[in-house]
Formats: structure tokens, C-alpha cells, sequence
């Protein structure tokens, strides 16, 4: 509800339902819970009210000019205090702080947003099993009650619309929602965007006003009342009239509903996906602002000096902003070919949150429920974060050290971006110790580690890796693609701890999601801010977002998956052992195992001669290939292709 001709007519109707000129009554009229100010005795005096008042979702924050005639007319009603209710924290508050104006927390405004078939989006949501569930009350309450839409400007000629408004048969709708608001809301200018929903038998059981958005692209759903006493309350009204309102609005061509305020918890249970922070907005005798603390995050102390003096790009800088009920006229893209000719949603903090979550409830993750989503971006793969990690964080002359056998594309990246590279390799017979000495003593800006290691799977020393980020003047990123598999903690936790270290993480390996190219870097919030800055915006697609939030509520799945590879690999590091053909097979905390053989470029032929591609790392560790852990009926080709290939050996006796 941003449009001030909306929000002005939503005033009109509050002065009905008070039966004044003006919107004045108290705070504890409107319903508002402000446990904060029960001493102050505000919640009980006179009050005039701005903004969408108890109808709206949101009020837009009032500028200064606005805010000057607010106080005009509080002196006309002689009201003694001001309140703009439900003001998004995104918003510019700078105006109401000025004037004397104190926030308290109101909840938030939660949104859910639709992007294709209803059962789809929830079951990527909520999961199969708690939509399974959703869908047999829904079934359940279609078979006991009827479902009408009846349009609000159709009040006076519709007696059941009449009746459930007015509270005539069970008193569903009451308060500020009375008989004379809503006929004022009827005969308003907003009435042709209004509409009721109701269930029955012969009485109301539940009722919801709606009220479509100015854009013609979603609806608030601003009031929702049922009778609890009817037997067909133990199906779970709210939910069940959520599902079927997202269905009619999907079938309606609309992008979203607005599912009113409250808490995320429960209704994140019921798709919502968006939460906006809301507060009230309060002048009165005697109250004063607390000291307000900076939204700004800090930018980090590791930034390239060019990073230090530009902005977030483009649209990306306003990614906090709800652009949901906005008519938006600023992208230059054609409106005519659906919703794919609009750009991916920016504000991806919401998944962030479940990604958290998620991932804090998975074996060996330890500490990463200490992170909050102001830790966390999401880039292209994690590969893309290392170029960001470079671009946002080094500057000509900085030297990066990678630690071989490892992944080739961190100095591949930092070679391209013209940095001079040192090469530490690992020690030990499984090349898991870390020489930190000769880090420490190249002085790096950026020391690269990989745990587990790609291509040899063992992981570093834990003991080494704290003591290298403890001791070290640089930045240490530890890349954990494949930390899913392994039985060993997480480095997540120690994010919070050091503002050196970075954590990054992928979809593309246990929670196969390759194809939606996902990454995760996990830094102190200036890092973070810092790759924003250097980030394309819009990389995070739509698709991909949503393909990532459908796995995150599957992980009854990825568990499997992974225990099932898990096993297949400790099966096939057994027989491996077992071949001729094979020197060495190396522990493995991750979903590969890296095989030394006999006669390695001749045993590469023959596989390749038999269609099976596994990956010559022999120049990182000599006389080897790393074989990825594949489906049963593929590991068993690759076994036996290689039992069938002799070596040279053999073949000279014979």
C-alpha cells in the first residue's frame, strides 16, 4: 500500500469506522502490541493516525513537508500525539527520527511470490510431505464448505457479504473493520479493487477482504477471519485459505500476496518468502528516540583501495528495497513476453536465512548457526567467488599462495588478474599438512586452501589451518565444496570469529545442483559488502534461486544421496586396492578418490579407448587420475574396464 491516494482513502475509511472528522484515537485502539511503552502511558491517549492506519500493510515513511502538516493537524484535533504506523525499515526514516518521532518493532510484512504452478512452489518451500499435508485439509474443507468472490462495490445487493462484513451471524470481522467502514470502503474509490471471500454452510465459517495492489500485479490480503467453534476449524482455516488463494491468484496471472503482518516463522510454514521489518513511528510528550545505531556495514580492511571509493552497482545497492507492489519503469525490458523479461530478485536474504539454517542442522557444521545472512553472498558456482575475491580484495603487486596438489584455478584467476603467485606445496604421504612457516613467511594477501582438497580428497590439518589464519597478515579462503562428505567440521564457524577468513561453499556437488550455478562465500559482513561492489548484478537468476530453494527443503534426499555415495566410494576404494593396475589409493573425505597406477598414460588410453572419462590429474600428482564416485551401474563399467586392461607387462610374456 506505497500510493499516497491509497493510503489518504484508507485514512477516510478509519474516520468512518471512528465516526470522527479526523483519524484520532489511541494507539491501544488500533490493536497495536508496544509492550515497550506500557509504562509511558502513550498507548492510551489521544492520537492522530497517518499513514495506512490498522488497514494497510505498510505506510510509506512522510517527508519532512509532510510530516510538517501532520503536526498542524494534531494541534487542530488537539491530539497529543502521532503515530505512522507500519513504516518499512528500508525505508528513509531521516525525516521522522528529526521530528522527534521513536520507532518500535511492528513485526514484519510477508509476501509470498508466486513464480509458477502453486503445488510446485510450495513443495520447493515447505516439501512434499508438509504440502501433502496442506493439500488433504484444503480437500477436506472444500468438501464441507462452499467458496464465493464477491466483489466489495456489490455490498449493498449481496445480504451473505452484508451479513459476514457487518458481524450479523458470528461476528467474524469486527473492531475497526465495522459496519461503517466497510461501507465506506464500498462506496470509495478503492471498492473496484476490493473483494470478499468467504466460506460457508448456510452461516459464514471464515471470511477475507482483499484489496488488489494499484499495479495490477498482486493483492493484500488485509483481513482474514474465521469461526473457530465450527467443526471445520480442525482442518486448519489459515493455511487452508492461503493455498486456495494462491491458486486463484496464480490462475489470475498475479506475482504475489501480500499475507499481512506477523512473525516470519509461521507463515514461512505456509510459503511466504519475503519479510520486510516494519516499525511504528511515534511522537509524544516526554518520549525519546534511543541512540540509533549505524545500518551502514563497514567495509573491510582487506578492500583494494579502487573498491574503497565505489558503490554497490546499479540496482543492486537498493537490493533491500521491496520492489514487489512497485510499478517499476526502470529496467528498459519488454513487458509483453511474461515474466522472464523481467530481472531476477535481488534481495536474496531471505534465502540466505534458510541456507543458514539448513546447513546448521547437517552433520559436522557446527558454528555456521552463528552466521546471519549479512555474512553470506551467493555467486555464480564458487569459482565465480574467487574472482570476486580477487577483483574486491587485491591490488597489483599482492601475492597470492595456493598450496599444491590443489585446485588449478586459483592461480589460474590470480594470473590472469596480473598478481604473482607462490606455490607451498602440501606435505605428508596424503598431502594433508600445510608448511605454515613459508606462508607466513611469503607474507600473501590471499592464501587458498582446499579442504577437502581437490584432486587428492584428504583435508588439511585442522590444528595448521587455525594456526594460519591466526598468524597470518593476509586473507585465508578455504574452499569446502566438497565438505559435505566428509566427516570432519566445517572451517564456517570460524567466520564470525576472524575477519581474515572466508568460507566458500557450492550446490554444484552433494546437493546436485550443478546446472543451477550456486555458490556460497561465507565473510565477515565488510567482505562481504566489498564483493557486492564488484559483483554483476542480476547473476543470480530466478531459476536458480528458485531450483536452490526447492533442494534446501529436501534434504532427506541429499542426506541419502550422500550416505548412498559415501558407501559406494568406501566400496570402491576396496576394490580399487584390489587391482593390479592400481599403485596407491588415497583416503578420500570427499565424493572422488585420486588412484595412483601403473603405467598411468597407458591405463588412460585403454579407458578412453572404452568411453569412460575420468580425470587425468597426473600433472598435479604424478602417475594419477581422480575418478569421481558415480551410480553403481557406472562404477562398475570403470572396474571393469580397468581389470581388462593389462599392462604392458603383462603383455611382453606373454
Amino acid at each position: 500500500m506505497r500510493r499516497a491516494t491509497d493510503t489518504a482513502e484508507l485514512r477516510r475509511v478509519l474516520c468512518a469506522a471512528l465516526g470522527s472528522a479526523d483519524p484520532v484515537c489511541s494507539p491501544a485502539r488500533l490493536g497495536l502490541d508496544a509492550d515497550v511503552l506500557a509504562d509511558t502511558g502513550v498507548m492510551h491517549r489521544p492520537t492522530l493516525v497517518a499513514g495506512a492506519a490498522g488497514y494497510g500493510p505498510t505506510s510509506p515513511a512522510p517527508t519532512a513537508h509532510e510530516i510538517d502538516a501532520l503536526v498542524r493537524r494534531a494541534r487542530e484535533a488537539a491530539a497529543e500525539q502521532i503515530l505512522v504506523p507500519g513504516v518499512r525499515r528500508t525505508d528513509d526514516t531521516g525525516a521522522l527520527r528529526a521530528a522527534g518521532f521513536v520507532p518500535f518493532a511492528a513485526g514484519s510484512e510477508c509476501v509470498t511470490r508466486l513464480g509458477g504452478d502453486v503445488d510446485e512452489l510450495l513443495r520447493g518451500r515447505l516439501g512434499a510431505g508438509r504440502l501433502d499435508d496442506l493439500r488433504r485439509r484444503s480437500r477436506a474443507v472444500s468438501e464441507e464448505l462452499t467458496w464465493e468472490r464477491i466483489p466489495l462495490s456489490g455490498l449493498d445487493e449481496t445480504p451473505l457479504a452484508r451479513d459476514a462484513l457487518t458481524g450479523r451471524h458470528s461476528g467474524l470481522l469486527d473492531g475497526l473493520l465495522d459496519a461503517a467502514a466497510l461501507k465506506a470502503l464500498a462506496q470509495g474509490p478503492l471498492a473496484g479493487r476490493a473483494e470478499l471471500l468467504v466460506r460457508r454452510r448456510a452461516d459464514v465459517v471464515q471470511a477475507g477482504l482483499l484489496l488488489g495492489s494499484h499495479s495490477g500485479r498482486g493483492t493484500y490480503c488485509l483481513a482474514l477471519a474465521a469461526d473457530h467453534d465450527d467443526p471445520a476449524a480442525r482442518h486448519d482455516l489459515h493455511a487452508t485459505f492461503l493455498y486456495r488463494l494462491y491458486a486463484d491468484a496464480h490462475r489470475a496471472g498475479l506475482d504475489w500476496v501480500h499475507v499481512g503482518r506477523g512473525e516470519p516463522g509461521p507463515l514461512r510454514a505456509l510459503g511466504a518468502d519475503l519479510f520486510v521489518p516494519l516499525d511504528h513511528w511515534l511522537r509524544a510528550p516526554g518520549l525519546t528516540a534511543p541512540e540509533q545505531a549505524s545500518t551502514e556495514v563497514g567495509l573491510t580492511r582487506f578492500a583494494a583501495p579502487s573498491v574503497t571509493t565505489v558503490a554497490v552497482p546499479g540496482p543492486a545497492r537498493f537490493r533491500h528495497r521491496p520492489r514487489f507492489d512497485l510499478v517499476d519503469l526502470s529496467s528498459n525490458t519488454n513487458p509483453f513476453l511474461g515474466p522472464g523479461g523481467r530481472y531476477p530478485d535481488l534481495d536474496t536474504a531471505e534465502l540466505a536465512r534458510t541456507y543458514l539454517a539448513t546447513v546448521g542442522d547437517l552433520p559436522s557444521q557446527g558454528g555456521v548457526t552463528s552466521l546471519t545472512e549479512d555474512h553470506l553472498i551467493f555467486s555464480s558456482g564458487a569459482v565465480d567467488a574467487v574472482s570476486l575475491l580477487l577483483t574486491a580484495l587485491t591490488s597489483p603487486g599482492d601475492r597470492v599462495c595456493v598450496t599444491p596438489p590443489t585446485f588449478e584455478l586459483y592461480a589460474h584467476f590470480a594470473r590472469v588478474a596480473g598478481l604473482p603467485v607462490t606455490e607451498v606445496p602440501l606435505g605428508g604421504d596424503d598431502y594433508d599438512r600445510l608448511d605454515v612457516e613459508r606462508i607466513l613467511a611469503a607474507d600473501p594477501r590471499v592464501t587458498f586452501l582446499c579442504a577437502p582438497n581437490n584432486p587428492v580428497g584428504t583435508r588439511p590439518d585442522p590444528g595448521q589451518v587455525r594456526e594460519l589464519v591466526a598468524r597470518t597478515r593476509g586473507l585465508v579462503v578455504i574452499d569446502e565444496a566438497y565438505v559435505e562428505f566428509s566427516d570432519q567440521p566445517s572451517h564456517a564457524g570460524l567466520v564470525a570469529e576472524h575477519d581474515n577468513l572466508v568460507v566458500l561453499r557450492t550446490l554444484s556437488k552433494a546437493w546436485g545442483l550443478a546446472g543451477a550455478r550456486c555458490g556460497v562465500a561465507l565473510g565477515s559482513p565488510g567482505i562481504v559488502e566489498a564483493l557486492r561492489r564488484v559483483q554483476v548484478p542480476f547473476g543470480f537468476t530466478d531459476v536458480s534461486q528458485r531450483a536452490v530453494r526447492e533442494r534446501l527443503v529436501d534434504t532427506h534426499r541429499v542426506r541419502d544421496s550422500v550416505g548412498r555415495i559415501l558407501a559406494e566410494r568406501d566400496r570402491m576404494a576396496a576394490l580399487l586396492a584390489e587391482n593390479p593396475a592400481v599403485e596407491r589409493v588415497f583416503p578420500s573425505q570427499a565424493n572422488f578418490l585420486l588412484v595412483r597406477l601403473h603405467e598411468q598414460e597407458h591405463v588412460m588410453e585403454r579407458l578412453r579407448a572404452a568411453g569412460i572419462l575420468v580425470a587425468d590429474v597426473g600433472s598435479l600428482v604424478p602417475g594419477t587420475c581422480r575418478v569421481s564416485v558415480g551410480e553403481r551401474a557406472a562404477n562398475e563399467t570403470f572396474l571393469d574396464a580397468l581389470s581388462r586392461t593389462p599392462s604392458p607387462r603383462h603383455q611382453s610374456r606373454r
